[in-house]
């Protein structure tokens, strides 16, 4: 994956993300965790749970994942674990890519670690076998504590993304995002523009503020599932959908019209070399001034509004997805989930790790280092707006209640999400490049996903 752009030097993922913090450095806006003077408080509130947090003392876990800021706000709270529990971690964290694709790899041939993990391919995961089913967990009184967990605590969409069409959960979420727009608010004022709404009101913008040093807005076109995204949120708002009745659906019309209008963004008003574009491409252009505008994961806000990484950060403004007049606007969301192991050997230290971690207590520690978690209490927590940012909170709040869970679980949760969501991207970066019409590139996208479907 090169990032063939003229006129700067090129920026590998590797470098970017050992910028954010790789190689298992914590992200200083996430390392400094607060040295809580309520401590006592907080071990008071695990005690009031139900639950004896020794009765796996001794046994050791390992937990794999991403370097990402959940990896990163955990991992210095995990020895808090260790003397609540009695249970060590081991932990295992790679670049997202590489883990991502070394996981299948090891969950298939039946390894019995890591005993918790990361995961996204939740389809290809349950019929696979690799996941460990959890009702059992949560209904076994010497494990959860209901009432002291307090589920209606989470997110509305927390709660619906693990459930499995049989009911079965087999996945605790761990984070919340969802596509939000980002502003360099200099550049708009400049213009004397406002913050656009629509389709068409970001097209006009991104089109007037273009100059030969900053693009208009920049999102990710690269022609890999990886960078489908802030694409699948231009289709759902449209009034689309990626999968229906286990067919790709991306060559409707209201599909269709998303992907030109998407096209037509980056072609025009989009960055040099676009087509190369990731997710590490979007917020490295907008937090080094390059790009007036923005659209990608609301988790970006901590790096944004950080002086140390950003020199944007006074002008920087966070706005909810833009929509279609007289449509609610349905941007694309998701929530990294954690599971356990079907082949692990220390389940239920595992699950008792996952209650922990997601607990509210632990979930208000994350959260006033900035990470947005599946929490209402911590969202709601002064910690959270001050790492996080009000705005930024307030945009990325509203992005998630707009979001349609059905819709984006249709195509994550599909066992097929890998090969539908790179046909998809195909398609996208076709029109971007204008090698294609945005009818023929989604109709040949729909076609060889729906192969794929078919195997």
């Amino acid at each position: 994956m090169t990032y063939a752009q003229s006129g700067r030097t090129p920026t590998s993922r590797r470098n970017f993300v050992k910028g954010l913090g790789a190689a298992g450095a914590v992200l200083p806006a996430l390392a400094a965790l607060p040295r809580w003077s309520f401590a006592e408080d907080r071990a008071a509130t695990y005690a009031n749970a139900n639950i004896d947090w020794k009765q796996f003392a001794g046994q050791t876990i390992t937990l794999a994942g991403a370097i990402h800021p959940w990896s990163n706000a955990i991992t210095p709270l995990l020895p808090e674990f260790t003397r609540l529990t009695g249970i060590s971690v081991t932990i295992d964290f790679q670049l997202e890519t590489t883990y991502l694709g070394a996981l299948p790899i090891r969950l298939a041939r039946g390894s019995t670690t890591p005993d918790v993990f990361m995961f996204t391919t939740y389809g290809q995961g349950i019929s696979g076998g690799w996941l460990e089913p959890l009702n059992g967990y949560y209904s076994n009184r010497s494990l959860t504590d209901l009432g002291w967990y307090d589920e209606n605590d989470l997110l509305k969409t927390a709660r619906a993304f693990p459930l499995w069409s049989d009911g079965e959960r087999y996945a605790f979420p761990i984070t919340s995002e969802a596509m939000t727009m980002f502003i360099n608010g200099d550049a708009l004022a400049a213009k004397n523009l406002p913050v656009p709404q629509t389709f068409e009101e970001l097209l006009v913008t991104a089109k007037a503020v273009k100059s030969s040093e900053m693009s208009g807005i920049a999102m990710r076109a690269q022609a890999g599932g990886n960078s489908s995204p802030p694409a699948m949120g231009f289709v759902f708002s449209y009034g689309g959908a990626m999968v229906k009745d286990n067919k790709a659906v991306f060559a409707s019309s209201e599909a269709i019209a998303a992907v030109e209008m998407y096209g037509q963004l980056l072609s025009q008003a989009g960055p040099v070399g676009v087509g190369s574009y990731e997710w590490y491409h979007v917020l490295d252009d907008f937090l080094q001034g390059r790009a007036a505008l923005a659209i990608d994961s609301s988790n970006f806000a901590t790096d944004i509004s950080n002086p140390a990484r950003s020199r944007v950060t006074k002008q920087a403004q966070f706005a909810v997805f833009p929509r279609v007049p007289g449509r609610t606007p349905v941007p694309f969301m998701s929530h990294w989930q954690a599971c356990i192991n079907s082949k692990s050997r220390n389940k239920r230290a595992a699950f008792l790790f996952l209650i922990w971690a997601t607990s509210k207590a632990t979930s208000l520690q994350t959260a006033a280092a900035g990470l947005a978690t599946t929490r209402v209490s911590a969202w709601s927590s002064d910690g959270f707006k001050k790492a996080f940012g009000s705005q930024a909170a307030e945009a990325a709040l509203t992005n998630l209640q707009n979001a349609d869970v059905d819709r984006a679980k249709a195509i994550l949760f599909h066992p097929q999400s890998r090969p539908i969501l790179d046909a998809f991207m195909i398609g996208v970066n076709e029109v971007v490049n204008g090698e294609k019409s945005a009818k023929d590139a989604m109709t040949g996208a729909a076609e060889r996903a729906n192969a794929a479907i078919r195997g």
